[in-house]
Parts: structure tokens; C-alpha cells; sequence
């Protein structure tokens, strides 16, 4: 029974069987391991209980030359390790510590703005402000990965009054665009965290105007991105200033111009629009328009370092064209990942991303525990000679800056001609 695998309906199946498919936002990343052994990708975003619900699907077993690697087997006797010692149901106080510190920031912001005159208390308004939306970016993260509250009815209650009414981004957007991002972490052409032309491309094989098979469109390479990118390595923190501007856009456009499927459509735009509702109301009492400019400027530019850190995760990180592949999953996520190395006192800083290694092999585990687990994921790459990338702050920093700058240089070495294209091509990605 050694070479005796289960095999289920794959996508291109279900019509036959009868069988819904799944919604828009989750048939990307099913699409993009189909055909290959999933087990592994299976096992890291769902529970235990999750498996009962696939015998609608199995329809055989398949005998080939089915074996199952070295590190696969270590990586589900480690997952077996976590789930009976209790590591993905206990959260902590960590949820508990979130809130009370957020709706502390908030409290302090709104006082500054409210009872205070000064500018400089003003200004300290903004940087409470950013600060808090990173925490509040934060806690949307890990409710989107696991329940942080006690039913999933409350969960996604608190996603909507987290992310969609505190920040104006949609969880229903974020959800769509992260859980392709885990699934093809780093594939240049299905991971939409690295497309970002025309202002950033961190290889040069996006210079072949290569096909999103998220987006279901062209990256083109045209002249216009051509001038942005072979300076982004000088662009990259002032585009991460203003990417924030982004977020808003695309949250606009899959909420109220998209074709998409988008799974509560309503109840997001209802939370952007108390976003759109309370932030205006707060910058008018700001006594003139320089000061309102300088508070949206003040708090993108806080919170630009929570953009700046999803970068260096993975900037810097080995890249590759193509769909991932199920049987080296696990290689995947060491190879696409870099962990900042912090104290422990700046956990609550970086949001537990830090461990981008560790939350990409356990999605479902609360961040209190990823620094306990981190020696047992490094003992594990190096039984395997897999890499184990965890550098400082300011090192991470060098490393994207590099990445950046190589493809800078090499998109101003291109002599060949490139199609014209529009600047609207950079946001319009939902079609």
C-alpha cells in the first residue's frame, strides 16, 4: 500500500460530476496546482476536519509510481507535531492585545485632531494614525488565514470592521490577490505580488511582456515602463509612499466596476464606505488644506514601511516563470521567502511577517508562535539543504535595492523597440 494514493475531481472534472465549481477567488489557486499533488499545499491552509469534505471528489485511487519525497514526508510529520501539541488552535492574547492597542491609537488620533490646536500635535496624529492602520493591516491578515474570533461569523465581521471600515482596502480585494500569492509564491506570470510594471519589475524576464495568469492579461514592456523601471531602485520608497493610492483603486474597481464574482459584495462596499465617511470627517476638521495634505502625506508615509516590508519578503527572493509545482511545494516557499531577523521586543512591529518562511509553510498558525517554531523549520531546511534566508532590517533593505537596481540596469541596456501603451494599463487590472 506504500505506492497506494487517493486521487480526487480536479477542476476540469466537476461539470462532469455534477459539481459547483468553486468561486472566482479561490479557482485561481486550484488552477494553479492542477493536476499535481497537492497534498502538501492541502495540509498547510486547511484543517484537519477539511479532509472529510473531499469524498464527494475521490474517484480512485491511482497506483504509478507514486512516492511521496523526503521532505514531504518530514514537513506533514511536522504538521502532525503542531496539530497535537495544539500550536494552530491557541492563539494567545495576541487578538485581545491587537484591538486594545489599535483602539488606543485611534483614541489618541482622534483627540489630537479633536482637542488640539498645535501642528506638530497634528503631525503626531498622522504617524498615530499609519501606525495604527499597520496593526489594523495586521489583524485583517491573520483573520483572513485563520479565525481569530470564536465563530466564522464574527470572524468575518471583524475582517469587514478591521479592513474594509478602518482602512477603505477590501478584504473581499485582499483575499483574492494573497491566496494566489501563497499558492505561486514568486511565479513572475501567477503570483500578482511581483507585477507591478510598469513602475517596479525585480526581473528581467518581465521585460519579455509575459503573460498574468492572474490578471488574465499582457505585462507589457513598453517604453513607459522601460523609463520607470530602470529607476526604480532610486523610486522604490516614494512609489511605496503612494502605493496606497493603489489599494484604494483596486478596491473601487473589483467592488463597483469588475465582471468578477466578488463573495459579499455588498458588505464590502458597505465597509469602504464608512471608511469614505469617517476619514474625510476627520481631515475636515484639520484648520486647511496644507494640513490635510501633509496628514494623508504624514500617515501613507508611516505606514509605506508595512508596503516596504511585503518587498522585502520576497523581492530579493529566487523568481521563476510558470505554474508552481505540488511535488516541490515545500521548495517553493523556502526559495521564494526571505524572514526579517528582529528582536523580540519588534515582533509586535513587523506583525509576525517577519517569519515570512514560517507563515508561508504554517498559513493557519497564530503569529505568537512562529518565533518558537523557527528552529524547527530551520533544522528541517538544513536536514534537506534547502535555504533558510534571514537577514536584518537594513539587510533586507540592501537586498531588494540590488534586485532592483540589476533589473534597472539591465531594462536600460534593451535596444530593442517596444509597443506604445498607457499608464492606465497599470491600474487597470480587474478588465
Amino acid at each position: 500500500m506504500e505506492n497506494k494514493k487517493k486521487i480526487y475531481i480536479t477542476s476540469q472534472n466537476l461539470k462532469r460530476h455534477r459539481l459547483a465549481p468553486p468561486p472566482p477567488r479561490r479557482r485561481r489557486p486550484i488552477l494553479s496546482l492542477a493536476g499535481q499533488d497537492v497534498t502538501d499545499a492541502f495540509i498547510a491552509f486547511h484543517p484537519g476536519s477539511a479532509w472529510k469534505h473531499l469524498d464527494p471528489f475521490f474517484t480512485g485511487f491511482y497506483l504509478e509510481d507514486y512516492k511521496i519525497s523526503d521532505v514531504s514526508r518530514d514537513y506533514r510529520a511536522l504538521v502532525a507535531k503542531f496539530v497535537k501539541s495544539g500550536l494552530f488552535d491557541k492563539k494567545g492574547h495576541s487578538v485581545i492585545y491587537s484591538l486594545s492597542f489599535i483602539s488606543l491609537m485611534f483614541a489618541s488620533c482622534l483627540y489630537l485632531i479633536l482637542c488640539c490646536t498645535s501642528f506638530w500635535a497634528h503631525i503626531l496624529a498622522e504617524a498615530i494614525l499609519g501606525l495604527a492602520w499597520m496593526q489594523v493591516t495586521y489583524l485583517g491578515h491573520d483573520s483572513g488565514h485563520y479565525n481569530i474570533m470564536i465563530t466564522p461569523g464574527y470572524n468575518k465581521l471583524a475582517q469587514i470592521m478591521t479592513e474594509n471600515c478602518l482602512t477603505g482596502i477590501s478584504m473581499a480585494w485582499w483575499k483574492w490577490t494573497h491566496n494566489a500569492h501563497h499558492m505561486a509564491c514568486n511565479s513572475l506570470d501567477h503570483d500578482p505580488d511581483l507585477q507591478h510594471l510598469p513602475f517596479l519589475a525585480v526581473s528581467s524576464r518581465l521585460f519579455q511582456s509575459i503573460t498574468s495568469q492572474f490578471y488574465k492579461r499582457q505585462l507589457t514592456f513598453d517604453s513607459l515602463s522601460r523609463f520607470f523601471v530602470s529607476y526604480q531602485h532610486l523610486t522604490f520608497y516614494p512609489v511605496m509612499v503612494v502605493a496606497r493610492f493603489n489599494l484604494y483603486l483596486q478596491t473601487i474597481l473589483l467592488l463597483f466596476f469588475s465582471k468578477r464574482k466578488v463573495q459579499d459584495r455588498a458588505i464590502n462596499i458597505l465597509g469602504i464606505l464608512v471608511f469614505y465617511t469617517w476619514f474625510p470627517a476627520l481631515l475636515s476638521y484639520l484648520p486647511n488644506w496644507t494640513e490635510r495634505a501633509l496628514f494623508i502625506l504624514a500617515s501613507f508615509t508611516v505606514c509605506s514601511v508595512q508596503l516596504m516590508q511585503f518587498c522585502l519578503n520576497h523581492f530579493a527572493a529566487n523568481v521563476y516563470v510558470g505554474a508552481p509545482k505540488g511535488n516541490d511545494w515545500f521548495e517553493k516557499q523556502t526559495n521564494g521567502t526571505i524572514d526579517i531577523d528582529c528582536s523580540t521586543w519588534m515582533d509586535w512591529f513587523f506583525g509576525g511577517l517577519q517569519f515570512q518562511l514560517e507563515h508561508h509553510l504554517f498559513p493557519r498558525m497564530p503569529r505568537c508562535h512562529l518565533r518558537s517554531i523557527s528552529p524547527v523549520v530551520q533544522e528541517l531546511c538544513k536536514k534537506h539543504n534547502l535555504p533558510y534566508n534571514s537577514v536584518s532590517f537594513v539587510e533586507a533593505n540592501k537586498w531588494t535595492l540590488r534586485t532592483l537596481r540589476s533589473a534597472a540596469l539591465e531594462a536600460r541596456d534593451l535596444s530593442s523597440p517596444v509597443a506604445k501603451n498607457l499608464i492606465w494599463e497599470a491600474v487597470n487590472t480587474h478588465g
